[in-house]
């Protein structure tokens, strides 16, 4: 059985870009791998958080995770901070790891453009990325197309401590769907669907209520013309909300432009709405109930210690490589 590993950030609201892109690929992956799903709150503090605003992002997140079908019994679901190898390993990662190859990193720059100061926390954290990977010896992880520049760097690194100090860590593969991997923003389709973005009604968060959702689909950005068609190079904000009626109701793209042929956009886009409704409803039952029950810290603290069993062994043997002396029980 093949080991997955993929991780979100508890920072903003998660979206349905979100869920299509990962978390829809998540549940599929519990059945055939052996799955560790992060909420990864070591990463979010590259940036400046409010506390009690990271406390509650994080139960969030994880309870998100859990109400859109994973399960916890078959995988784990965990705070990357409460299983602290993760940090120890990131840094040791990071003495293997060149300051050119965290400038070249298309992440740092962009979050970094136009700022006076900048954490070192945000130029170092691509080596905690690639310790989170290799703590777990990871087989596959899901990344997005912005992800896949700090997996190749995971893979680097991986070489560079088989080759110094004897084969040891799995050098990970990317796994990327074919679709549904990367949802765009509602208002302004080059740009991908984000949490972060100041404009609420670019994207639409797995919490929003119906009536919200209604609202925002009503007002994105569609091309000239009213034809309903799949044309990502001509018709690029039609083709995004064709991909998301596509990943809501199983239908193929195909099968939406030959639903659509001859009808304006308005029609579409109010029956994009319901199926986006339809999708989200459950989810949002599901969250709440978890919330309710109190049972998401028992979950958290269940999956930390399998997380952590596994941990230790990758640990003491990395440990043990780079010549460090162990500690006397």
């Amino acid at each position: 059985m093949k080991t997955v590993l993929s991780g979100i950030q508890p920072s903003g609201q998660l979206t349905l870009g979100n869920y299509i892109g990962a978390m829809k690929n998540f549940v599929k992956l519990q059945e055939d791998h052996r799955c560790y799903f992060m909420v990864v709150d070591l990463h979010a503090i590259t940036v400046p958080q409010e506390p009690a605003q990271l406390r509650e992002q994080s139960e969030a997140v994880a309870a998100l995770f859990i109400a859109a079908g994973i399960n916890p019994e078959q995988s784990n679901v965990f705070l990357q901070s409460h299983v602290p190898q993760h940090a120890e390993l990131g840094w040791l990662m990071t003495t293997l790891t060149n300051m050119g190859e965290l400038e070249r990193m298309t992440q740092f720059k962009d979050k970094s453009e136009g700022k006076d100061s900048v954490g070192a926390g945000l130029f170092v954290y691509p080596a905690l990325m690639a310790a989170d990977i290799l703590l777990y010896n990871a087989d596959l992880v899901p990344v997005g197309d912005d992800q896949k520049q700090h997996l190749e760097l995971t893979r680097d690194l991986a070489g560079r401590f088989n080759h110094r100090y004897g084969d040891y860590f799995t050098v990970p593969e990317p796994y990327i769907p074919e679709v549904g991997a990367r949802i765009m923003s509602l208002d302004d389709a080059s740009k991908k669907m984000s949490k972060s973005n100041p404009n609420a009604g670019s994207y639409i968060a797995l919490l929003d209520e119906p009536k919200v959702i209604r609202k925002k689909i009503s007002r994105a950005t569609t091309d000239s013309g009213s034809e309903v068609k799949y044309d990502p190079a001509s018709k690029p904000e039609i083709s995004n909300l064709m991909g998301i009626y596509s990943q809501c109701t199983g239908l193929s793209l195909q099968e939406v432009q030959n639903r659509y042929e001859g009808q304006m956009y308005g029609t579409f886009k109010k029956e994009l709405a319901e199926a986006v409704v339809s999708t989200l409803e459950p989810i949002q039952q599901r969250y709440r109930d978890i919330r309710e029950s109190g049972e998401i810290g028992r979950i958290l603290a269940q999956s930390a210690e399998r997380a952590q069993e596994a941990a230790e062994i990758t640990l003491a043997a990395v440990k043990e490589r780079m010549g460090f002396l162990p500690r006397k029980r």
